[in-house]
């Protein structure tokens, strides 16, 4: 879903635009609509934001729908190709959450938008066995609407809040390798039968 919204959203949509996005992709009904809740805007720290929802109405992406409940914000999405990149809704309403919990740690929380969804995208992107991933920087930088000079610096932080263990770029090749600090890093994991309330 981050690399549909890098081609779908313009190139300066900010990370709270595209955090916002995110979770509006994950939790659209089959007409497109979505409701967040405002427990939702508060764990992006976006509850008093409206800048987001203005910079993807810009973008012609969605549109905010009045006759929500006071505690939601509504919104229809207008890109029909969302309905070809999501999977089926269960475990779109998982990855939502688990996206939601990935960028909403205290650690990475008190250090802004793009560290947030910086560590979306390393988080979705790390082997769970290993703790470590591979991956292209200017294809992140694209992700997280960014320059790659900014992104690098958004690793170090990362690093100094203790939510990325290490991380370098081949200048040769454009490649990032990362180790993750924590075991976290286990993208949204489909149920089983240990885990599953009917067990």
């Amino acid at each position: 879903m981050l690399s549909y919204l890098a081609a779908a959203l313009p190139e300066n949509t900010s990370a709270a635009a595209r955090l916002l996005a995110l979770q509006c992709a994950l939790r659209m009904n089959t007409h497109m609509r979505v409701r967040l809740s405002k427990g939702v805007m508060r764990s992006l720290r976006l509850n008093a934001a409206s800048g987001p929802w203005h910079e993807l109405e810009h973008a012609r992406w969605l549109r905010t729908t009045p006759g929500g409940a006071a505690n939601e914000i509504a919104a229809e999405l207008l890109d029909l190709t969302l309905l070809g990149q999501a999977p089926a809704r269960p475990d779109r309403r998982r990855a939502a959450d688990w996206a939601l919990r990935a960028s909403s740690s205290s650690a990475v929380r008190a250090i802004g938008p793009l560290p947030r969804l910086a560590s979306v995208y390393l988080a979705a992107s790390t082997d769970p066995e290993s703790g470590t991933g591979l991956g292209d920087l200017e294809q992140m930088a694209r992700a997280c609407g960014t320059r790659t000079a900014e992104l690098l610096g958004t690793l170090d932080q990362l690093v100094a809040a203790g939510m990325l263990g290490s991380w370098q770029a081949c200048p040769d090749s454009g490649d990032l390798q990362w180790t993750s600090s924590e075991r976290r890093w286990n993208g949204p994991q489909p149920r089983s039968r240990h885990n599953s309330p009917e067990a």
